[in-house]
């Protein structure tokens, strides 16, 4: 059964800190709220800027993250790590590596605690891939982690802006069942991808999907009004059987009217999923 959750922040008014943020004085209210209207789970942001101050970056937090899952009903299945957008693990010098392997780590580890069974890593923006020496450095720097990631049995998820076929390749160069592919259908559409070309080539790959429409070569915009087809995109995860969840990660609406704004993007993926996967 696919679930419907929510990138954290999204119900949560932005007051001028942008689209994404982690809500450090609303995080805990965001779980009822997302109770309220249906959602099924929060994918935990984890950022730069003050990551140290994150709930996930203390077993107090860790252990306030459970109560809230446990009181709430509503689940945190993943961690979105914009982190290592901001401070990619190429492109910087050895010490800042080092200390983004032992992030990452530590990060692997607190997921198993907080009961989150993927770490995503975003590697598009800032921290795109370029040259063949700085993939050869991000899978050097992952392969690092993974004995933790199989300890910890967390799955480490890559979001990126290559084309399907070359993120298949990459994925495949670790030969390594917990290393995944996050697919965001905003970041296809705003760069002209095939949706059903990149399901199909990725197939059981795919561990979560983020749910955002986005004009070709443009930004993201509501549900609906862009370029993501999204009935190219259902008829392929269908065809692959996918059973995973998806995350609104969509454009923000009016300020202070984000309950109602999720409550209609979660109805319009429901109506994909009762079309394509029921």
């Amino acid at each position: 059964m696919n679930k419907i959750g929510i990138l954290q922040g999204r119900l949560t008014p932005s007051n001028g800190r942008g689209i994404q943020f982690f809500p450090f004085e609303e995080w805990r209210e965001e779980f009822r709220l997302a109770r309220e209207i249906g959602i099924d789970e929060i994918e935990f942001i984890f950022d730069l800027e003050r990551y140290e101050e994150n709930p996930l970056w203390s077993p107090e937090g860790v252990a306030e993250i459970n109560d809230l899952q446990r009181k709430f009903g509503v689940e945190i299945n993943s961690i979105c790590a914009d982190f290592f957008m901001r401070r990619p693990f190429f492109r910087t010098d050895k010490i800042i590596q080092h200390e983004s392997i032992e992030i990452l780590k530590k990060l692997i580890k607190i997921s198993r605690g907080g009961k989150a069974g993927s770490v995503e890593i975003p590697i598009l923006g800032n921290a795109s891939l370029k040259t063949p020496a700085e993939q050869k450095t991000l899978i050097a720097s992952l392969k690092k982690c993974l004995p933790i990631a199989e300890e910890c049995n967390v799955m480490l998820a890559i979001e990126s802006d290559l084309p399907p076929s070359d993120l298949l390749n990459l994925v495949q160069a670790f030969n390594h069942p917990l290393v995944k592919v996050v697919y965001d259908s905003g970041n296809s559409a705003m760069l002209g991808f095939d949706p059903y070309e990149e399901v199909i080539t990725l197939k059981s790959y795919i561990s979560n999907i983020h749910i955002k429409d986005g004009r070709l070569a443009g930004s993201t915009v509501a549900l609906g009004t862009g370029d993501a087809n999204f009935d190219r995109l259902f008829q392929g995860l269908k065809e692959i059987n996918y059973a995973g969840s998806f995350i609104l990660q969509a454009a923000r609406g009016e300020e202070n009217k984000e309950t109602e704004t999720i409550k209609n993007q979660k109805q319009f993926v429901e109506r994909y999923i009762t079309e394509y996967l029921k």
